[in-house]
């Protein structure tokens, strides 16, 4: 019966994770549609996608708050209707002002959709207590790509109609999800969700019992199934309701953590907004080679994902975390001193490998810092993902025209050291909770 439940909160979840990033994927495939029909320019849209940014951090920090009174399973709901609000509006603008208020309501969904299903996955991964982020994440990687795809085969029907079809089906996708996965979810708020601490993800192959945990580790007193009384129902019972007051924030382990989130994602947001743009214009690759570097990466993230759960299983978070955080920098430096096409595709590729690896692994590993608390701690290393992709957009941007894209692309190499240096804390969370 438990088994089977679980199955059905992987399900919505994955699919929480799916509808994210079809519905992301989506509206910016569709901006050449957008353009043609609003006439936006594009300095404006680097204004917007900025201004986006910056919502979708206010998102989740909405998020954080309401997840503290209704649960995180509750927000993910919210934040997937007000996505397809904001997907719906832009599919009807049809002037600037109107699509950028869209696409406000859109960024601040997206932010809410962000922090919260991050929450139900690693609560979720607690509950099973085995290692699932990465085939989440997975989950919005191939969402992504089959977006773009949809993108590119409504195109036969026009620029302009393809890209407001694609968008009415992100409203729908957005919608569908929304309104079919919450039973499925995992129940109740920070304290509810975090109360079945399985084995840490970096324990290979193994699940403890949960019994067996020592009770000191609980705010709770903890039954011998290991579940705090009214986890999965979100009702305390009377007998347990003088609880101590909440554990301070452990500030270091966010702010470790969410920096390896921070890196991962200047790296990512570098090679989603630059290598086609790097291998057409300064490689002079062809327009039907150009878009193979964003292809590869986008190809080694997904193969990551897949293969980073069975892989962390088996050999422990730091074993599988720091050969792709070092490949990444190896790739980023092939792309940055080797200037050749075939050498750039292999190094985006190998990128690929170390920012898809990266980032569900931080945020399991940040999930074991204070589990009584995890809708906060999951929300505040979310943020760090905003900060990341304005850096690794503006700042290589900035950079091409004084050195060139190419040499450009050693500023996600160079975070990527003290990168390297902070994966071995992932091998034991816990320790930092006490770092306030």
């Amino acid at each position: 019966m438990q088994q089977a439940a679980h199955r059905r909160a992987r399900v919505a979840v994955g699919a929480t994770y799916a509808a994210q990033g079809f519905g992301y994927a989506t509206i910016v495939t569709a901006l050449p549609g957008l353009k043609a029909r609003t006439g936006i320019e594009d300095d404006t849209i680097a204004l917007v996608l900025l201004l986006g940014a910056l919502l979708a951090a206010g998102g989740s920090v909405t998020a954080e708050r309401l997840a503290r009174r209704w649960g995180s399973r509750t927000v993910v709901v919210l934040g997937l209707l007000a996505q397809a609000v904001g997907l719906a509006c832009v599919a009807v603008s049809t002037s600037v002002p109107t699509l950028v208020a869209s696409f406000v309501v859109f960024a601040v969904g997206l932010g809410m959709v962000d922090a919260s299903c991050n929450m139900q996955g690693v609560a979720l991964q607690h509950r099973v207590g085995r290692a699932i982020l990465s085939t989440l994440f997975a989950c919005l990687t191939v969402a992504a790509i089959v977006a773009a795809l949809t993108q590119s085969g409504l195109a036969n029907l026009g620029t302009v109609t393809g890209a407001v079809t694609a968008l009415v089906v992100a409203v729908v996708v957005a919608t569908g999800v929304a309104l079919t996965v919450r039973p499925s979810l995992v129940h109740g708020g920070a304290a509810g969700e975090a109360a079945s601490q399985a084995t840490p993800a970096d324990a290979p192959a193994a699940v403890h019992d949960a019994g067996t945990h020592d009770a000191g580790t609980h705010d709770h007193p903890v039954h011998t199934d290991g579940i705090v009384p009214g986890a999965r129902t979100g009702v305390v019972p009377p007998d347990h309701l003088d609880v101590p007051a909440r554990r301070p924030l452990p500030r270091v382990g966010i702010w470790l953590f969410g920096a390896l989130v921070a890196v991962a994602f200047v790296v990512d947001s570098a090679v989603s907004s630059w290598s086609t743009v790097y291998l057409h214009d300064e490689l002079r690759a062809s327009a039907s080679v150009a878009p193979l570097g964003y292809a590869a990466y986008q190809g080694a993230v997904l193969v990551a994902r897949l293969a980073g759960d069975p892989l962390v299983q088996r050999h422990g978070r730091v074993r599988v975390a720091l050969p792709a955080a070092v490949l990444a920098l190896v790739g980023l430096l092939v792309v940055a001193l080797v200037p050749s096409p075939i050498t750039a595709v292999a190094g985006f590729a190998l990128a690929g490998v170390g920012a898809g690896a990266l980032v569900p692994l931080a945020f399991s590993a940040a999930g074991e810092l204070a589990p009584e608390r995890l809708d906060d701690v999951v929300a505040r290393i979310n943020l760090f993902n905003y900060a990341g992709a304005i850096l690794g957009a503006v700042a290589l941007g900035l950079l091409s025209e004084a050195i060139g894209l190419g040499p450009a692309f050693l500023v996600p190499a160079l975070l990527l050291v003290p990168a390297i240096a902070i994966v071995p804390r992932m091998g034991a969370p816990r320790a930092l909770r006490a770092d306030v």
